[in-house]
């Protein structure tokens, strides 16, 4: 089969080269899987460059979360068991952790269901407590994570602050229902949120960039609001001043979506379902801004890197270098 390897680390685009390879074969409890789609993420690049949390042992294929098929034809959502990642013709990953793929979403949009809204969900719902409302500031709104958060928001009968650099992103991000789009390059991200809330702030903020972006969120946060952190795409860890969350009453909030899959994995399929439920309705759709073959797979991971894209990219194997399927 064809698969992306890692033999080194650096910059996706540079590292990440497509070979012939074996098949890989599933250990005990795992399943083999055709992958049918696989959603980039931002730790895609961060586990090329040796920057992640978890390092799989070089070589490896890069690739979290995929929408693939089971050897008896079943269309399920994944995260692929490491070193054996999404971004090849096959994958394996725990047959235990499958996840149904819902049936209102095509094989992209439902590769795309996954971490991005399940972190969505735990964050604006179990750590948060996000309340019909509420306002709600959502960092980087345009991006893969954000417009999640953004869609699970207006869901949760929220109003939706989104903050964006540049102009194309703000049009996405008022595509996705933001009731305000605050353009970073051109605007001060403190004095338009606090126009746009009377001067209150946001009663929870969504801060997947850390660096700049949570400076601003300390400024604008409500009294008793939340503040919930879940990743540094600046490439800046910030240093909270405890002393100002105390002077102002706020809550920070952690989110690592992966612990809940061995702490407490009942929740996660609980949010499935939600989310399943959701994406029957309507009420949210994964946006899939582009769909790329195989071979297209280590650019688009360093487009995702380098922060150009919006919403999800999505690497489809049987997609051929024209976009016919």
């Amino acid at each position: 089969m064809q698969a992306w390897q890692v033999h080194e680390n650096g910059e996706p685009s540079e590292v990440m080269r497509l070979a012939d390879v074996g098949t890989p074969t599933p250990g005990d409890g795992q399943v083999l899987l055709k992958v049918r789609a696989a959603n980039i993420n931002f730790p895609d690049a961060l586990m090329c460059r040796g920057q992640y949390q978890v390092r799989p042992p070089l070589p490896f294929t890069p690739g979290v979360e995929i929408c693939g098929e089971t050897e008896d034809g079943r269309r399920v959502l994944a995260n692929p068991a490491l070193p054996h990642g999404g971004f090849a013709e096959y994958a394996v990953a725990d047959a235990a952790a499958l996840l149904p793929a819902p049936d209102a979403l095509d094989d992209a949009e439902a590769a795309a269901l996954h971490i991005g809204y399940q972190t969505g969900w735990f964050g604006l719902h179990r750590r948060a407590r996000l309340e019909a409302g509420e306002t709600l500031l959502v960092h980087a709104a345009a991006g893969g994570v954000g417009s999640a958060a953004v869609q699970l928001g207006k869901a949760a009968g929220a109003r939706v602050i989104g903050v964006v650099g540049g102009a194309a992103k703000a049009a996405v991000a008022r595509e996705l229902g933001c009731d305000v789009v605050v353009d970073r390059h051109t605007e001060d991200v403190i004095a338009a949120v606090k126009e746009a809330t009377g001067g209150r702030g946001a009663d929870v903020v969504y801060d997947p960039v850390g660096g700049a972006a949570y400076a601003q969120s300390a400024k604008v946060v409500a009294f008793e609001g939340r503040i919930v952190v879940l990743g540094f795409a600046s490439g800046t860890v910030p240093s909270p001043a405890l002393n100002h969350a105390l002077v102002k009453n706020y809550s920070i909030l952690g989110l690592h979506w992966g612990l809940y899959n061995t702490r407490n994995p009942k929740l996660v399929q609980h949010c499935h379902e939600r989310l399943t439920e959701l994406a029957a309705q309507g009420a949210v759709k994964p946006l899939v801004s582009e769909r790329v073959p195989l071979g297209g797979a280590a650019a688009a991971v360093q487009r995702v890197a380098d922060g150009v894209t919006t919403g999800r990219v999505a690497v489809v194997p049987g997609l051929t270098e024209g976009g016919a399927a």
